[in-house]
């Protein structure tokens, strides 16, 4: 059964009765092949209407459907003989981090992704897509091990943010973060980062400091999410439609003050709605952009990649 958002109600309510006309049809009833093309043509136009005004917090909401690509359905639809790799060597596997070798459109490359898990029970053990330490260690070997070898880095984020927990605090969250975030900008390999969902926080820059940062058009990526920042400035969560505005957290938004890159067209609806095309159309952005950067000298990517970043927010006189 899909899943509908609550901005989605009047679409909603039109493929309920295309699906009540179709088992009217299969009754043998009646021949109402006309209607249904009519209300199908309506959704359609609906779907267009609705998707070309979402607002910044329907876009959060959007970046959070539970139907919506996953970094392992990304990795599967994009990466062949795919083998991953687990552990940091240190402590643990964190089932937050999925990352390992693979093949992309014919080349040798490491691919880390956070996952958030699709069922119930995946979401507990993943963590809901929150990373501990040993989750960011594993991406930084992984990391390692692709500038060791000279294999570009694919990385795709979709995480609330790192996990905030006692535990991971008492094993040094902040410091596997900052190690990370150093990792991907030391490496001398190309290294693509994709906000394929939510992009939340420190938890998300750790495997998105690349050479080039794509966003699917309708994920969110900010240094807290909305909630929290309503916590925080209003004291309340009533207020998170504000802060998603405040905080320019939109694809559109992020490569107009050049945080990203890239933005990666979603099909009519979202990526939840078609997945297939949603992806198809990632890997020819991935593609694109790894053509120009496998040209590019190890020394040079890293200079480029410290330079972009150190240029993000940098007063004009």
């Amino acid at each position: 059964m899909r899943h509908f958002l609550d901005f989605e109600k009047p679409i909603a309510d039109l493929e309920g009765k295309i699906e009540e006309l179709k088992h009217l049809s299969g009754t043998g009833e009646m021949n109402i092949a006309d209607e249904v093309g009519k209300l199908q043509a309506k959704v359609e136009r609906q779907l267009r209407t609705t998707y070309q005004k979402l607002t910044a917090w329907q876009k959060v909401q959007v970046a959070r459907h539970p139907d919506r690509p996953h970094a392992a359905d990304v990795i599967a639809h994009l990466i062949q003989d795919f083998q991953p790799l687990a552990g940091d060597r240190g402590f643990a596997d964190d089932a937050a981090i999925v990352g390992g070798l693979g093949r992309f459109r014919g080349r040798s490359v490491v691919a880390i992704g956070t996952e958030k898990g699709a069922t119930t029970e995946q979401r507990v053990r993943r963590n809901f897509g929150m990373a501990r330490p040993e989750g960011y260690r594993k991406a930084r070997r992984l990391m390692q091990m692709a500038d060791r070898f000279g294999l570009p880095i694919l990385t795709f984020v979709d995480t609330a943010g790192a996990y905030p927990g006692i535990d991971a605090e008492a094993r040094g969250q902040a410091e596997a973060i900052a190690r990370s975030i150093e990792t991907c900008l030391a490496v001398r390999v190309p290294l693509i980062a994709v906000i394929i969902g939510e992009g939340g926080s420190g938890g998300a820059v750790a495997l998105a400091a690349g050479n080039r940062v794509l966003m699917f058009e309708h994920a969110v990526y900010s240094v807290i999410s909305p909630e929290g920042c309503a916590s925080i400035l209003w004291r309340s969560g009533e207020f998170a439609k504000d802060a998603a505005e405040a905080l320019k957290i939109t694809a559109q938004d992020l490569e107009r003050l050049g945080v990203v890159d890239g933005i990666v067209p979603e099909p009519l609806g979202g990526a939840h709605r078609n997945p297939t095309v949603a992806l198809d159309a990632l890997g020819k952005a991935i593609d694109e952009a790894l053509v120009e950067l496998v040209k590019i000298d190890g020394g040079q990517l890293r200079a480029d990649r410290r330079d972009k970043f150190l240029a993000m927010g940098a007063a004009e006189d």
